[in-house]
């Protein structure tokens, strides 16, 4: 039996997060219901699908291309890369893949390009709804981080909301910046001083930067009234609950930056905010300090101080 891989990918159109692909070689005799192009699908249904599909491949792969990838190398070519990605990430080499739309130039798996691909072929459309819950998981994910923009609504495409949003809390680093729209909303330091707004993205970059660290972020708060308090509640990759305080560094030594803050009385005060959180004899807890420092012409360093109580 020859295996042949379908290929699809979503997200070329948002104007944030990445372009997601989907490879998956179905049996012939795969006894999928209900299969169709996830754009035609609602979410509910394609999320009522996606473990059906994940019981029933023979194999599957996901190829992500990131934000900056694609402002690197223009969206037609991530969705390409995206798409080769997930080709190799697949649990075997099939015979042979379809990709919906055009070929893969640089693939070295034999493939061919069907129009309309995923309203024709299976495989198509079940790569389609992987892509698709894949990359609205992500993007619902990204929402917790900035709830402002509601990215778990619209999964980062140009509507209303989002465009209001974009306008009045200019663009985020998951925003696409070779994209025209987000061209013209980009922050810059004096902007976020002027507005209040240092201690806040400081915040989005401490949970962009554990999400890249696979942890799993519970939820974000900000509170400019209070200096000492909470920003970060997040599960690591062992499933330890983390407790973190954000704070803007000014300088580089971010070691003389932990001792200056355990020295504060905060400490005492975040602990007794805290206590009810927070057992000192339960190891799946943890109180940490993540410091954000802005470089000029550089991209912000942050540093993660875990288990500072």
């Amino acid at each position: 039996m020859s295996l042949i891989a379908g290929v699809d990918e979503v997200g070329r159109g948002p104007l944030a997060g990445p372009v997601v692909a989907g490879a998956v070689v179905l049996p012939e005799e795969h006894g999928i219901d209900g299969l169709r192009d996830s754009k035609k699908l609602t979410r509910k249904k394609r999320e009522a699908l996606y473990p059906i599909i994940i019981s029933k491949a023979l194999g599957i792969g996901i190829g992500e291309a990131s934000v900056g990838k694609i402002d690197e190398i223009n969206i037609r070519e991530a969705t390409f890369l995206a798409m080769d990605r997930a080709l190799m990430n697949l649990p075997m080499v099939p015979d042979k893949a379809l990709v919906d739309g055009e070929a893969l130039r640089s693939q070295k798996i034999p493939n061919e390009g069907v129009i309309k691909g995923d309203d024709k072929i299976d495989s198509i459309k079940a790569a389609s709804i992987i892509a698709k819950v894949t990359r609205d998981r992500m993007m619902v994910h990204y929402g917790k981080i900035f709830p402002e923009y509601g990215f778990e609504k619209h999964s980062g495409y140009g509507t209303k909301t989002h465009m209001e949003a974009l306008r009045t809390y200019k663009a985020t680093p998951i925003h696409r910046r070779s994209f025209a729209p987000v061209k013209k909303q980009m922050p810059t330091i004096n902007w976020l001083k002027e507005n209040n707004r240092i201690s806040w993205m400081c915040e989005k970059l401490a949970g962009l930067y554990l999400v890249g660290k696979n942890y799993k972020i519970l939820k974000i708060e900000h509170d400019n009234s209070r200096g000492n308090s909470i920003s970060i509640y997040a599960e690591d990759p062992n499933n330890k609950t983390i407790y973190a305080v954000v704070k803007e560094s000014n300088s580089d030594n971010s070691e003389n930056k932990v001792l200056e803050f355990l020295k504060r009385e905060e400490v005492q005060n975040l602990k007794g905010t805290i206590g009810y959180h927070l057992d000192e004899d339960d190891i799946d807890q943890r109180f940490d300090l993540i410091t954000v420092q802005f470089v000029k012409n550089n991209s912000p360093l942050i540093k993660h101080f875990k288990g500072i109580i």
